[in-house]
């Protein structure tokens, strides 16, 4: 499907600007705690952009095509990307603990989406 692929692509450019502005703009004005936390959260964000793209890629494909799984896949990593590295980004900018409560809800989210890949892949 198109729009797993203009998500996951939006995603990784936006991963890769938030990483250039950490090295470069938050270096000097978060702890190393902080600036690690922020690190982990673009990891994640690029690592699930690329998931996007495969699932946008295997959504138009001939052999797969597009199923509720993959969809659902799509959408899980998706909003497990707003949640975990929107809560990671928040918690390293503003330093408010209860934000890193937030976050493992977006990491159940991401795992929900890998597996209905895998049970999209077993009945595909």
């Amino acid at each position: 499907m198109p729009f797993f692929i203009v998500a996951g692509a939006v995603n990784a450019a936006i991963a890769v600007m938030l990483g250039a502005f950490g090295a470069h703009g938050l270096k000097d004005k978060l702890s190393e705690r902080y600036l690690a936390i922020w690190e982990t959260a673009v990891q994640y964000q690029m690592f699930h952009a690329l998931g996007l793209l495969a699932i946008g890629i295997l959504a138009s494909s001939s052999i797969w095509g597009a199923s509720p799984q993959l969809n659902w896949a799509g959408y899980l990593l998706l909003a497990g990307i707003i949640i975990f590295s929107g809560s990671l980004y928040a918690l390293s900018l503003s330093g408010v603990g209860v934000l890193g409560a937030i976050t493992p809800i977006g990491g159940v989210l991401f795992i929900a989406g890998w597996i209905l890949l895998i049970i999209a892949a077993v009945k595909g």
